[in-house]
């Protein structure tokens, strides 16, 4: 009997709530509860395609992202940052005036080599932009780029540099940027998700990812990344079953929201409408993921620019497939290329990992120019983190590559709210340490909000009593760079 009273109490007290939503106990729950979370969750069609934002806080330049990451370290002394001195001291020990007491991942106890840059360079469109052999097609596109040669990042080690780069800070379980962008400005399709995750491999070792790197943390679930898989159907099950035709499939969805609606009454838990929602958007995608991914339509200029027919499982037809994502309305779109990771060759390993990220990088560039989009469409390309001016040497008999590095690195942007054919910061004339306009991380994720008409200061979520933002409490817009 004891047992039965504690449950009939329970009830109760769940009754009340629910039932005074209007009174006191209802300007009680709204006290303590999130408003942002509740607005975001009213209904199916705002808890997909809307945001918190609204209005947005600045005028926006960028309506999305397309982030390139280039997975596993891409080295930017043999890419995008020319060092004629470091090539001057080939071979000379590293001065210690660099490298006292400085983190260094594997070189730790190890003889500090200059090593020279290993790719010829040269100046490209009327920029001049320095660039090496490795980026022979983004070397055409010259003009359109920001190269940003002063990046500098918190984490000298894989995972908790891809976890910073992603998320802000090296600790996992925080939001990822694309679930940030997400919650706060929706997402322009209601047929696909806001936020699209690709990976593809080769050229060096296939550094490891985890889905935890565009989870959506302590936001609500339905604004993580979705992976779309390169080769076969990119999303599991999205054909029908065999026998079971759509209406079939309509009536499943149908009852297992009614279901979820009246466990929702009970427990009135927010996540149970994101539950629903993401049902409905699974249904809407068994339609228009099958039509994303038919490049039947696609010319066959098209299909030679980014040198694939598409579904192949490259970062070429992965490029292909962001542009066709970019049309739809998905608001923030992630590729990885897993295969920077170049601890030893690196002359040979740069170049081969260079020409499988190449010609997709820069035809997706021209193909969002000519169909008139890349000044909407906010494009980032770069890694988690840089090398080392310092040679290392493997156990192995292959040449010399470079260590991790988080001192100074670089990567490009360009398209939507950015300034084209320029160059910021610097690192040392070594390439060791970012030295005019640093730019950090934190600078990085500010500046891409505010391209795309976010304040990142007011762009917060509450969790745990405290207000949390994907800058934390850094961050700034870096206004030379942007158009």
């Amino acid at each position: 009997m004891h047992l039965d009273y504690l449950t009939q109490l329970q009830t109760t007290r769940r009754m009340l709530l629910g039932k005074t939503a209007t009174g006191i106990g209802g300007m009680a729950l709204a006290a303590l509860l999130n408003p942002a979370k509740i607005l975001a969750a009213q209904s199916d069609g705002r808890a997909h395609n809307q945001g918190v934002i609204d209005p947005l806080h600045v005028r926006p330049q960028a309506k999305r992202v397309i982030f390139l990451t280039q997975a596993g370290g891409m080295s930017h002394l043999e890419t995008m940052d020319y060092k004629p001195k470091l090539a001057e001291m080939d071979g000379q020990p590293m001065p210690e005036s660099y490298t006292t007491g400085q983190p260094i991942a594997q070189l730790q106890g190890a003889e500090l080599t200059c090593f020279a840059p290993q790719r010829e360079f040269h100046r490209h469109g009327e920029s001049g932009q320095m660039l090496s052999d490795v980026l022979p097609n983004i070397a055409k596109v010259a003009d359109e780029l920001c190269i940003v040669n002063s990046l500098h990042t918190n984490q000298i080690n894989h995972d908790p540099a891809h976890t910073f780069m992603n998320t802000g800070t090296q600790i996992s379980g925080r939001p990822s940027m694309g679930s940030w962008v997400t919650y706060g400005l929706g997402c322009e399709a209601n047929d696909l998700p806001g936020f699209v995750v690709m990976t593809s491999t080769g050229g060096a070792q296939n550094q490891p990812i985890a889905a935890r790197q565009w989870h959506s943390g302590f936001l609500p679930s339905r604004f993580q990344g979705v992976e779309f898989r390169s080769k076969g159907d990119p999303v599991l099950y999205v054909t029908d079953p065999a026998g079971v035709g759509r209406a079939r499939q309509r009536d499943v969805v149908d009852a297992v929201g009614q279901l979820n609606r009246l466990h929702d009454k009970k427990v009135l838990d927010p996540e149970i409408e994101t539950r629903i929602a993401q049902y409905e958007l699974a249904f809407k995608m068994q339609t228009s993921v099958p039509e994303l991914i038919d490049f039947s339509n696609e010319t066959q200029d098209t299909l030679d620019l980014y040198g694939t027919q598409g579904a192949d499982g490259s970062y070429a037809a992965n490029c292909l497939l962001a542009r066709r994502l970019a049309e739809r309305g998905v608001r923030f779109i992630q590729l990885y290329h897993r295969g920077w990771d170049h601890h030893g060759a690196i002359r040979e390993g740069a170049a081969k990992t260079g020409k499988l990220v190449d010609q997709g990088t820069a035809a997706l560039i021209q193909d969002l120019k000519r169909r008139g989009m890349l000044h909407e469409t906010l494009i980032v390309f770069g890694g988690e983190f840089g090398r080392t001016p310092m040679s290392q040497d493997t156990a192995s008999a292959m040449p010399p590559g470079r260590d991790h590095h988080m001192r100074g690195f670089s990567m490009f942007l360009c398209g939507g709210g950015i300034k084209p054919g320029v160059r910021y910061g610097a690192t040392d004339e070594l390439g060791y340490r970012a030295t005019e306009n640093v730019f950090h991380v934190h600078d990085l994720h500010a500046t891409m909000l505010h391209c795309l008409g976010i304040d990142h200061l007011r762009l917060t979520h509450r969790y745990q009593g405290r207000d949390f933002r994907l800058t934390d409490v850094h961050g700034n817009v870096v206004q030379d760079i942007l158009a």
